[in-house]
């Protein structure tokens, strides 16, 4: 009995589902009941076909119902009334007795609603035998509308296809009204900002526990096994570039699905549970960081590795895999942060970001083989590895609040509001200035610490933080923190009925534009995100000036979250066919104003501003992460000249 449920996931696979769905069609039906609702399934099966019924006991096959997220919460399912059902003692699962439909599936749902009901709409998934073959769970999503009469009727749920509600004829590329402005910022910038963070993040993990020790051991390894000091150095050498190359054979995952679509690096970086992985990931690193326990890759993987090391070629590399994989601990959650925070960027700056982290750890051992004389000049290994592993828990756990907080910002939910966030980094800002100045230790701290200058000069770094933090708690005009900005949510999602610093646009292009009619202004268009950080830095940094508030007020305004995961209305999702001759499902916000944004403007990172007449004309060329206030403003005054010409 107890390998019943494994005997099943054995059994069943989606594997033919899509031929076995082609011998189930399927009704549905609702009607008002004395306490609630009673929803009939009704399913017309083929001759050698048999759908296993609601009925079935936990561990057996069974068909089940999925409601839409919306209306989950109000929906509660009684009883379960299924008189066609037959009964049968299954040989495959222990002779325990199945319930099943053949010929026809009848079943009626007894359904206690709370509040409301709009419409019905939700997933059966069901399981099923045809000929030899155990099939299932195969989903049927089905949309019933709510009638005058409060029964509701529809059927499955399929999109339809509308490019209308996405494709802008009016908007060429090549020739907007006006070529002034400024170019936007160009590949390159992104390039090298990763490839500097990157390095700075090898250059932190290079002095944490788990390697820097390892510098003059390999570098004295490699020295003393060499017939002369060249051969010494080269091999050295080879060793810090297999550690380069190492992380950035990385990215290489990351260049093949950017094949598959190009909007695939923010569905990553901002993907609500992904982000809640790493904050869970983040955390966990933390509380090892702050000594409570290791975290190692598995030991076989280590020594598989070091077996193979040598002074050849071959055994030089396995060597550098062999750092890699032990330094895991300590240099994974900083090439943790990499990853995840240029995951948007896209695949050449992930990979410049992680050719960043590589040359940091992989250049000292060629440095120091060059010149071993350094050695002596290196600080001894000792306690202060430690308090720099501690410092990085704090950090950790400052980012893990970044990530929980984009997972919190896509999916609306309305946890961690602004003045949280930063509370929770005033409180380990301050923390950590206290461990510092030595006034608490972690566990495995046993002797008191040595206060010196430097340990001094950092604590009072993380105390300026907290004290510069600290106003961002407040419903001021001092909670703008420009410094931080990007980093804690939006000035507006707010535990403040009306907070400062908050203006909230429009965030309909369709709603603006006929504003813009209206009132004979022009459009911008400010292609956004929840979780942009330099969309933040925009509106916190340059927009607030006066002389770009000025010319933004000649425009109507209208800010389109490319990553925001709630759904939109049933009856306006829909599939769309873009200029490739892709199909993509348009089900949520993001998904709308993400395929817009590409569509018709032919880009895909944010922010993303677009300048547009009325009938929706380009008047400029549209441009990206714009720093400097005087540029922003020329280019939002070309754009208004050019709208003036064409009047």
């Amino acid at each position: 009995m107890k390998y019943r449920s494994f005997i099943i996931a054995i059994l069943f696979t989606v594997a033919g589902g899509s031929l076995f769905a082609q011998k189930a069609q399927w009704q549905f039906k609702a009607v008002k009941a004395s306490d609630g609702l009673q929803l009939s399934v009704t399913g017309t099966l083929a001759a050698d076909t048999v759908v296993y019924a609601f009925g079935n006991k936990e561990g057996l096959p069974v068909t089940t119902i999925e409601w839409d997220s919306a209306i989950a919460s109000n929906i509660i399912v009684g009883s379960i009334a299924e008189p066609a059902a037959q009964k049968k003692k299954e040989a495959l699962l222990d002779n325990a007795e199945v319930a099943y439909h053949d010929k026809t599936f009848s079943a009626t749902l007894n359904l206690a609603v709370k509040g409301e009901l709009p419409y019905l709409k939700g997933t059966l998934n069901y399981m099923g035998f045809t000929g030899k073959e155990f099939v299932g769970p195969i989903p049927v999503e089905f949309y019933l509308k709510k009638q005058a009469d409060g029964s509701f009727s529809g059927g499955e749920f399929v999109l339809a296809e509308n490019n209308q509600q996405l494709t802008l004829s009016s908007v060429d590329l090549k020739n907007p009204a006006s070529n002034c402005g400024i170019e936007p910022v160009k590949d390159n910038s992104s390039l090298w900002k990763n490839f500097l963070l990157g390095l700075l993040g090898g250059l932190v993990a290079l002095i944490t526990p788990c390697v820097f020790p390892m510098i003059p051991l390999t570098v004295s390894f490699f020295t003393k096994k060499a017939a002369d000091k060249s051969k010494g150095v080269g091999k050295a050498t080879m060793y810090g570039l297999f550690i380069f190359l190492i992380y950035v054979s990385l990215s290489i995952p990351f260049h093949v699905i950017g094949n598959v679509d190009k909007q695939i690096y923010n569905a990553i970086s901002t993907n609500v549970y992904l982000n809640l992985i790493f904050f869970i990931i983040f955390v966990v690193f933390a509380i090892s960081f702050f000594g409570f326990f290791e975290i190692t890759l598995p030991g076989s993987i280590a020594n598989k590795a070091d077996s193979k090391r040598g002074t050849n070629l071959l055994g030089i590399f396995f060597m550098a895999l062999t750092l890699a994989i032990v330094s895991f601990s300590c240099t994974g959650p900083i090439l943790g942060s990499l990853l995840a925070g240029t995951a948007a960027d896209g695949a050449w700056p992930l990979t410049a970001g992680l050719a960043g982290f590589g040359l940091a750890l992989g250049l000292p051992f060629a440095l120091f083989a060059m010149f071993p004389g350094w050695l002596s000049s290196l600080p001894r290994s000792g306690g202060w590895l430690d308090t720099v592993k501690v410092v990085l828990g704090f950090v950790e756990l400052a980012l893990a609040f970044k990530f929980f907080s984009n997972a919190d910002l896509t999916g609306h939910w309305g946890i961690l509001k602004r003045e949280i966030f930063l509370g929770a980094w005033v409180v380990l800002a301050l923390g950590c200035f206290a461990y510092l100045m030595g006034w608490f230790s972690f566990k495995k701290q046993y002797s008191k610490p040595v206060i010196g200058k430097t340990r001094i000069i950092f604590a009072l770094l993380f105390l300026a933080i907290g004290i510069y933090l600290a106003p961002g708690v407040t419903n001021t005009g001092y909670a703008r923190l420009s410094l931080v900005s990007g980093f804690p949510p939006p000035a507006c999602y707010s535990v403040y009925t009306t907070p400062v610093n908050c203006d909230k646009p429009i965030d309909d292009f369709f709603a603006a534009q006929k504003l813009a009619k209206e009132k004979n202004k022009p459009l911008l268009i400010d292609f956004t995100g929840w979780a942009c950080v330099n969309c933040r830095k925009m509106e916190e940094n340059v927009w607030v000036k006066k002389v770009v508030k000025e010319q933004m007020d000649k425009f109507i305004l209208v800010s389109l979250y490319v990553d925001d995961k709630k759904a939109l209305p049933v009856d306006e999702q829909f599939l769309f066919k873009d200029k490739d001759g892709n199909q993509k499902k348009i089900i949520t916000i993001g998904d709308k104003w993400g395929n817009f944004q590409a569509e018709n403007f032919g880009a895909v990172s944010q922010p993303w501003y677009v300048l547009l007449s009325p009938d929706g004309r380009l008047l400029n060329p549209p441009v990206g992460y714009t720093p400097d206030a005087d540029e922003y403003a020329k280019w939002l005054e070309c754009g208004y000249g050019a709208f003036l010409k064409g009047k």
